[in-house]
C-alpha cells in the first residue's frame, strides 16, 4: 500500500484540475436540448433562434418547461461551487476554486464538449455560479435585468447589463475578493462577447423584442 505521503495533499493542483474538467463537463449537458427532444422529439437547434439555452426552450415548449430549462441550466453552475469543488477539492474551499469551478461550467454551457462548442450564452449558468457564492450579487444585477426587460423589451440588452452588473455588485459585497472579482469581470466580458450579434441587431432595429418570434431562420445561434 502506498504510504499517506504519497496521496495529493491540500494545495495539489490534481484535484482542483479534476473539479474544474468536471465542471465543464456538468456545464456542458445540453438540458434545453434534451427537454425538447425528450417532450416534443425535435432538436431545439432547428427551433426557434436554434439556440440551446432556456429564452429558446420557452419558445419551444412554452413558459414552463422554459422555467424548467433554466432552472437546471443555473443548477449546473451553482453545483460546481457547492458540490464539485468541496467533494474533489477537499478541505476548505477557497475563493480562486470556486470561481474556476463555477467559470467552467459556465464555458460548459457556451461551448459544450458534447456539441462540438456550439453552446448557448451562459447567463443562467452563470447566474446559478453566482448564487452560489452569494445570492446578493445576482439579486442585484437581477434588478437590472428586470427594469431593462420592462422599459426595452430586448432580452439581450437585459442580458448583457446584468451581466456587467455582476463585477460591480460583487466588488460592493467583496471589495478584496480577488478571484471573485476578476471571475464576474469576465463573465461579463463573456456575456458581452456571446451577445455580440444580438448587438448589432439592435443598433439596426432588427432585433426581436420579448414575446416576438426571431426573423432569421433556424440554426442561427445569435439569439437567447
Amino acid at each position: 500500500m502506498a504510504p499517506l505521503s504519497l496521496i495529493p495533499q491540500i494545495g495539489s493542483p490534481g484535484p482542483l484540475l479534476l473539479a474544474v474538467l468536471a465542471s465543464y463537463l456538468l456545464g456542458s449537458v445540453p438540458f434545453g436540448l434534451l427537454l425538447t427532444r425528450v417532450l416534443k422529439g425535435e432538436d431545439l437547434r432547428q427551433l426557434g433562434s436554434g439556440n440551446i439555452g432556456a429564452t429558446n426552450t420557452m419558445r419551444a415548449l412554452g413558459r414552463g418547461w422554459g422555467l424548467v430549462s433554466f432552472a437546471l441550466d443555473c443548477a449546473k453552475g451553482w453545483a460546481p461551487v457547492v458540490v464539485i469543488a468541496p467533494a474533489l477539492v477537499g478541505g476548505e474551499v477557497d475563493s480562486q476554486a470556486r470561481v474556476l469551478c463555477g467559470a467552467a461550467a459556465v464555458l460548459g454551457h457556451c461551448f459544450p464538449l458534447y456539441l462540438r462548442l456550439k453552446g448557448g450564452k451562459g447567463v443562467a449558468t452563470a447566474c446559478g455560479a453566482i448564487v452560489a457564492v452569494d445570492y446578493r450579487i445576482v439579486l442585484s444585477a437581477g434588478v437590472i435585468w428586470v427594469i431593462t426587460l420592462k422599459t426595452t423589451r430586448y432580452v439581450g440588452l437585459a442580458s448583457i447589463l446584468m451581466g456587467l452588473g455582476f463585477p460591480m455588485a460583487a466588488w460592493w459585497f467583496y471589495p478584496d475578493d480577488t478571484p471573485l472579482l476578476v471571475g464576474c469581470g469576465l463573465l461579463a466580458l463573456l456575456v458581452v462577447v456571446r451577445h455580440r450579434q444580438n448587438i448589432s441587431r439592435m443598433l439596426q432595429g432588427t432585433e426581436p423584442r420579448a414575446g416576438q418570434a426571431p426573423k432569421d431562420s433556424p440554426g442561427d445561434h445569435s439569439h437567447g
